[in-house]
């Protein structure tokens, strides 16, 4: 004989099946949840501006790792075993080069068998300027020679436009050297935009599940480029022919897209400090070209600025290439360019 169920047991049975519900999805949930973000491939990045445009490419799938990150800078960083490790898990590596990243050549050799590398100095359809010797050079006044670069741009992002995927063809065999020419290569939009179809191709190889995203988050970061090299041409348009110093020679690429006047530099490479000849040339070069801004940069010693810039009419300002003050993430390379913009509008306009 049956017993009958008492009030609190018949409450307990008709509540138990909605109970279980539930109970039963919470793992199915964690689960999928899990194989989500295992979906993403491990992207590692060498420097935070090539972080932000992977970053902007990568939204909605997932979020690149970065080596040299903080103040840090490419020219004098030290692997860190957490880099290491990093670099080993990846399945996609950028990098500008080992002109710019040289401490990474020799780990990405034996760290990074596993992974697609790629060294964004190789990206079809980018304008390379050579190193200009000594730290005191002239100003450009050679205006078909920066008509010649911009034409270069228009090119290849004609060529861009025509073929979404020209990226894939390109031979990865490395027959240039990296010494001869400018790897901050980042300073012009226009390079920033050949470099992210690189990127993008590499992640659609690596990545094909995800294809329409990267690709429909990278025709948004060439508008949004295009709509930035306007911005930053109206922004310095009124000081451009004033003539300025800058710490070290990292701007030659922003200087060529904009025709600004870049009188020289304290040092050609920040790896070295300069002498007190070399601060002396440029004591000197400050008064006879009149140059009315001088910049530092915050990794690097400021007092060298104050002693170039002391018993003239010069102001000290700050230019931050590298982005070491900034937040890693999508909108740093946009901050950036418009900090150097504004940082240059400022003081030369108040000079």
């Amino acid at each position: 004989m049956k017993r009958a169920l008492g009030p609190a047991l018949k409450i307990l049975a008709l509540r138990m099946p909605a109970l279980a519900i539930p109970v039963l999805a919470i793992p199915t949930l964690l689960f999928s949840g899990t194989m989500r973000a295992a979906d993403a491939p491990v992207v590692v990045t060498s420097i935070k501006p090539i972080h932000s445009l992977v970053s902007a490419i990568m939204q909605g799938v997932g979020e690149p790792e970065l080596i040299v990150d903080g103040a840090a800078s490419p020219h004098t960083y030290h692997l860190k075993p957490s880099n290491a490790r990093a670099l080993q898990d990846a399945k996609v590596i950028f990098w500008v080069g080992p002109g710019l990243e040289a401490f990474l050549e020799k780990p990405l050799q034996a760290l990074g068998r596993d992974a697609s590398i790629a060294a964004l100095d190789d990206a079809p359809g980018l304008v390379k300027l050579p190193f200009r010797e000594g730290g005191a050079f002239e100003p450009h006044d050679d205006a078909p020679e920066h008509e010649s670069a911009s034409g270069q741009h228009d090119e290849a992002d004609a060529a861009h436009d025509a073929d979404p995927g020209h990226a894939s063809d390109h031979d990865h065999d490395r027959d240039h050297d990296h010494d001869t020419f400018d790897t901050h290569l980042w300073l012009d939009p226009m390079n920033a935009k050949a470099m992210a179809a690189m990127i993008t191709t590499t992640l659609v190889a690596a990545d094909p599940a995800n294809a329409l995203t990267y690709q429909g988050n990278a025709k948004a970061l060439d508008d949004k480029l295009d709509a930035l090299d306007t911005e930053i041409k109206g922004m310095v348009a009124p000081v451009k022919d004033k003539p300025f110093i800058v710490f070290h020679d990292a701007y030659q690429y922003f200087e060529h897209r904009y025709g600004i006047r870049v009188a020289g530099s304290i040092t050609v490479s920040p790896e070295t400090i300069p002498g007190a000849e070399r601060v002396s040339e440029i004591h000197r070069k400050v008064g006879e070209l009149g140059a009315t801004c001088v910049f530092a940069e915050p990794q690097f010693e400021p007092r060298l600025v104050n002693v170039v810039i002391e018993g003239t009419r010069a102001k000290s300002g700050v230019l931050d290439p590298e982005a070491a003050t900034l937040k890693a993430g999508p909108d740093l390379y946009f901050n950036l360019m418009r900090g150097i913009a504004n940082s240059m509008k400022d003081c030369l306009s108040s000079a």
